[in-house]
């Protein structure tokens, strides 16, 4: 059967603030969705690699290897999400290179931050960029009604990553995500930029949303029942079947098409050794 989406943007427990995704649980429930493959892009790190990559292959997935990290496009910007996979190992080692230095040299209140012109020194090779929906750079400006910026900053980004840029389209059920997705769309048409659909994956089952919740309060210093504390997700963000994401998009099938598309070109093999210790 021609598969018809994979997961591209997907937090696991290891993201530490706001997952309750383990990764043998995400193998499993990929499996029985007859998903080809699924992406780990826990925040600021690559700490679950090894262990999603020797999972993936055992329940015979293919396994796509990157992160979602906090991107400052210009100084004065506000914070932005940003998508990075690993197309090859050579994306591995560059994604890693830039990991390190938002922690040796990015660190701004404890945040690991990357900054656009650490893009400009070749460690963009090997890399696929997702736009990071309505809280990316593009995202952003959309919303604030800056849209030759938007156009201006997405040309840079394709110039950045050699093309290699898709403008990340969301149906989660979230604030203000109808308005930037619309916006988004218009956006690409104009400037020819392909979209891709994810589903920022937090917990695979609806019913996780709480447990989610109780984790998302613990590192904000909240109480679940506090009504004044940040409602930065929703019950949608779980693992959806490729049946219910063709649903949702079904107005934009080129966007579930590029996921495929993406994971197929992404051909990371890490080198696995038992531990020394």
């Amino acid at each position: 059967m021609t598969p018809s989406f994979v997961h591209l943007h997907l937090h696991t427990e290891f993201s530490i603030v706001d997952s309750v995704v383990r990764v043998k649980d995400l193998m499993a429930a990929t499996a029985k969705a007859e998903m080809p493959a699924v992406a780990l892009t826990d925040q600021n790190n690559l700490f679950a690699l090894v262990k999603f990559y020797r999972a993936a292959h055992k329940a015979g997935l293919k396994p796509i290897i990157g992160a979602e990290v906090w991107f400052r496009a210009h100084a004065e910007d506000q914070l932005s999400r940003l998508i990075l996979l690993c197309r090859n190992n050579q994306g591995y080692q560059n994604l890693s290179r830039l990991l390190t230095r938002a922690f040796l040299e990015g660190l701004q209140d404890g945040v690991p931050i990357i900054n656009r012109g650490w893009l400009e020194e070749g460690v963009t090779d090997g890399l696929i960029a997702l736009s990071g929906g309505r809280e990316g750079c593009i995202g952003r400006l959309l919303l604030a009604g800056q849209l030759d910026l938007a156009g201006g900053v997405l040309n840079e980004l394709r110039d950045l990553f050699a093309g290699d840029f898709f403008i990340e389209l969301q149906r989660t059920g979230r604030q203000y995500e109808r308005e930037y997705l619309a916006a988004a769309v218009e956006l690409a048409a104009t400037h020819g930029c392909p979209v891709v659909a994810t589903n920022d994956v937090r917990f695979l089952r609806p019913e996780d949303f709480e447990a989610h919740e109780a984790r998302v309060c613990i590192q904000q210093g909240c109480v679940l029942d506090d009504p004044n504390r940040p409602r930065d997700y929703s019950e949608q963000q779980y693992l959806r079947s490729p049946d219910e994401m063709a649903e949702l998009f079904a107005d934009l099938p080129e966007a579930l098409t590029n996921s495929v598309e993406i994971a197929k070109r992404c051909a990371f093999k890490a080198y696995t050794r038992d531990p020394i210790l």
